[in-house]
């Protein structure tokens, strides 16, 4: 069905809008891929914060032209479906990576955190980015380590003159 002129300058604010927000985006090739498996992948992505779209790539490279993604449009090629980060950085490329390895029709081919475009071979390692949430609590970990290890010095002393005293006492 084609697409009128308002319809598609609708679709290039919408993409440019989301693109805004977004972390991150992850692009990937779904040819073969029936409309339950993608109703099902679609539904995954809301569970997880990821806005899905899937739209010609002619609209996708002028939404994104003057993003910080604009990196990405040399690898725009193929029906494609594409997955903006909008909480987390890695959340698109999890979902794919998690998604993929249950179907073998869908195929990551480009991923970008707007610092240069990345090829499939990084979906592991942007993937494995932590959450909003795992980020702070590796902090407050890294805070409290140090904390932690000068109580239990200084909780030693006592402890250690206790033990000495009960060694005296079993002694005599």
């Amino acid at each position: 069905m084609a697409l009128g002129l308002a319809a598609k300058k609708e679709i290039v604010a919408e993409i440019n809008e989301v693109a805004s927000r977004a972390l991150s985006v992850a692009v990937a090739e779904y040819r073969g891929m029936e409309v339950g498996e993608l109703t099902d992948l679609r539904v995954k992505a809301r569970e997880q914060g990821v806005y899905l779209k899937v739209i010609r790539n002619t609209l996708a490279k002028r939404a994104l032209a003057d993003s910080k993604f604009a990196d990405i449009d040399s690898a725009l090629t193929g029906p494609l479906i594409y997955g903006f980060s909008i909480d987390a950085p890695g959340a698109a490329a999890r979902l794919f990576k998690d998604y993929a390895k249950g179907n073998g029709k869908l195929k990551v081919t480009a991923l970008t955190i707007g610092s240069g475009l990345m090829g499939p071979e990084k979906l592991d390692a942007v993937a494995s980015l932590p959450t909003r949430d795992e980020a702070l609590a590796q902090l407050l970990a890294t805070f409290k380590a140090p904390v932690g290890k000068f109580v239990q010095t200084v909780n030693e002393v006592p402890a250690k003159f206790a033990r000495v005293l009960a060694a005296i006492k079993d002694t005599k």
